[in-house]
């Protein structure tokens, strides 16, 4: 149980956190919204200990473990290899390792036997904390995680550096998963990750026995995993007992009733007004007048909640006329180092009118494609046509990070118009994208992500075009920024190709989509929910298309190997299972013994030989370990096995 009491924090003149007063129950999966800067992250930090209250505190159990997925990897972890970075889960066990090895040091050198024997105890003592912890298999479960999560073994001594930012975020995954926390507290999760990574953290997550805090803009992951929202707004924490849809529609109540309240009560209070105002001067009033003054000293303010939305509305101009078909790719191939093709005789016709969504995996080439049709690419052979009097407006995920920082909004986006482009003109496409009056003179150093973001679509609109191709346009916009730009793309007349990992984002505004599998790709004429259900019928079609396709002839050959196979498989299943169950039996036994020399070393009296327990408890480290390495192969091994026996059966 975690409780904010009465805190208060600033920074500069922003008031982020107001007098807050909250408390977080275990067990609880809460979702914290609220617009980009309210004070979300800083309520992690406030739990961490990296941020301090300027009043109030913080009361939370002594020695929580706490799980905590940031929205970056700290530095050090760029040149550190995948497996190392992931085995340092529980940095306890690092910190009890040095005093272990520091001891173990002042003993070859001590030569007082009293002396000694105080330290041989408290090595002992440390010696039960570290197995206490885990650390004799934390390797080995780095090992197994990663290897759940989809990275090859010869993945593990890799530079984190070497990785894309969807497999570093798998990789903080598998670190928080085997640092058995007791809180998960996960910032953006999702950032950077493809769609079938954030559908396979949702499913993950789903099984995840702890308590939960979910900072997040991504609508999907909060209507999946959470059953509390925790607005940050304005200053203040407001709780909603329910997940992202009954917060929406429980706030958009909340908020009809309290603007109602309010206006009664300025009704009554502009009554006692005037009537105070009236008859103050009577002296057969008085006592009334003075009761007035009371019940309006004793009315309180009734505040509605502030708006989630940024100032200002996305309006996307209308598109000029083109041509019907837009683009045409013809045997287009594209080869980054000469060897693999990323893309390989790739065909696609785009028409006028056409919305699509690019998904796949990280690394199937979806960039490589956008940029391919927005003609930003030379690729290795092949052809790109546009289509009569197509205007493209290209956004590259990168574009936002390189604005000048010295220039302003306008500065930008005058840069970017063609010469006719008239004053008003720039300032009503400014106005478009939430940059009104002031906000168009702010310089870009000052703007957050998500106005870099819209800055950047004004810049595209300025030449309005009739063929928008956007990569993770969703980047840095929070959730009222993402519906905003969601409701123009799907009012948008014109033509669109994008790629994003907002899962509801893709579903509400993609009419069609394409998926990565490289080095082509798949169309699919129909929305998100339309692919992933053709995308299941398929598996289960191909597999009755080959039954089909099947003679009687192979059926049976087919059989006997399946036979064959099922007789040798149970063979091995059979051997398996012993040595699991032996290694087991000797674990147990090691582990007891290690438990009983640990208490021999705590207790002991004069005449223990601390000397010779101290190097058996060495020695039933190194059987532990080695015991546990064979355990863990043997049980891959048999969980293989055991999912060829059922693959067998069920065909």
């Amino acid at each position: 149980m975690i409780d904010f009491l009465n805190i208060y924090k600033a920074y500069g003149g922003q008031e982020l956190l107001k007098d807050v007063s909250l408390r977080i129950n275990p067990g609880e999966r809460i979702g914290i919204v609220g617009p980009n800067g309210a004070g979300k992250t800083t309520l992690f930090g406030l739990i961490t200990g990296e941020v301090s209250p300027d009043k109030g505190k913080v009361a939370m159990p002594q020695g929580l473990r706490i799980g905590y997925l940031r929205q970056q990897l700290p530095e050090f972890a760029a040149e550190t290899s995948l497996l190392d970075f992931t085995a340092e889960a529980v940095p306890e066990i690092a910190r009890l390792a040095e005093k272990i090895h520091r001891l173990e040091h002042q003993l070859a050198e001590e030569s007082g036997n009293e002396n000694k024997d105080k330290l041989l105890r408290e090595l002992g003592h440390l010696q039960t904390q570290f197995e206490h912890l885990g650390a004799y298999r934390i390797r080995h479960q780095a090992e197994a995680a990663l290897s759940g999560l989809g990275f090859a073994e010869k993945d593990f001594i890799r530079p984190l550096r070497e990785f894309s930012g969807g497999w570093q975020m798998r990789a903080a995954l598998a670190r928080v998963l085997i640092a058995d926390a007791e809180l998960l507290m996960l910032d953006e999760p999702s950032n950077y990750l493809d769609l079938p990574a954030v559908e396979w953290l949702a499913r993950f997550l789903t099984g995840f026995q702890c308590t939960i805090m979910l900072i997040s803009h991504d609508r999907y992951l909060l209507k999946a995993l959470t059953s509390i929202t925790l607005e940050i707004n304005g200053g203040k924490a407001t709780r909603y007992s329910g997940d992202y849809n009954f917060y929406m529609r429980e706030r958009e109540v909340r908020t009809r009733t309290l603007e109602a309240a309010r206006k009664t009560q300025d009704r009554k209070r502009e009554q006692l007004e005037r009537s105070i105002e009236r008859f103050r001067s009577k002296n057969t009033k008085a006592a009334q007048v003075q009761s007035w003054i009371k019940s309006l000293d004793r009315m309180e303010d009734i505040d509605t909640p502030d708006s989630l939305h940024f100032t200002g509305s996305i309006t996307i101009p209308p598109p000029p006329a083109s041509g019907r078909e837009i683009v045409r790719l013809e045997k287009v191939s594209h080869s980054y180092d000469g060897g693999s093709w990323i893309l390989k005789d790739v065909d696609l016709s785009i028409a006028r009118g056409e919305k699509f969504a690019i998904v796949g995996y990280n690394g199937t080439g979806k960039t490589t494609l956008l940029r391919s049709l927005a003609g930003q690419l030379q690729t290795t052979s092949g052809k790109r046509v546009l289509g009569h009097k197509v205007v493209c407006g290209y956004q590259a995920q990168e574009f936002a990070e390189i604005l000048p920082p010295e220039a302003s909004a306008f500065d930008v986006v005058r840069s970017a118009a063609t010469g006719d482009a008239t004053y008003s003109w720039l300032r009503s496409i400014l106005g478009s994208f939430g940059f009104s009056g002031d906000a168009a003179d702010k310089p870009c150093k000052v703007l957050s992500g998500g106005e870099k973001i819209r800055l950047c679509f004004a810049r595209i609109f300025v030449n309005p075009p009739n063929f928008l191709v956007l990569d993770e346009p969703t980047t840095h916009l929070d959730i009222a920024a993402r519906e905003a730009l969601q409701q123009a793309l799907a009012n948008y007349q014109g033509t669109f190709c994008l790629v994003s990992h907002d899962l509801e984002f893709v579903r509400n505004c993609a009419e069609t989509i394409i998926a990565m599998s490289p080095p082509g790709l798949t169309r699919y004429y129909g929305n998100y929910d339309y692919y992933r259900e053709k995308l299941a019928a398929s598996a289960t079609t191909v597999q009755q298309t080959e039954e089909i396709q099947v003679s009687e002839d192979t059926r049976k050959v087919r059989r006997k190997e399946r036979a064959e196979r099922r007789s040798k498989l149970t063979g091995e299943k059979k051997r398996l299972e012993k040595l699991v169950r032996d290694s087991e039996k000797l674990l147990e036994k090691l582990e007891e013994e290690q438990h009983e020399l640990a208490e021999t070393m705590s207790s002991g009296t004069p005449d223990t030989d601390f000397a010779a327990v101290s190097t058996r408890l060495n020695e039933i480290k190194k059987a532990i370990e080695k015991t546990t390495a064979a355990w863990e192969a043997h049980a891959l091994a048999l969980d293989e096995i055991e999912t060829q026996y059922s693959q067998i059966h069920k065909n």
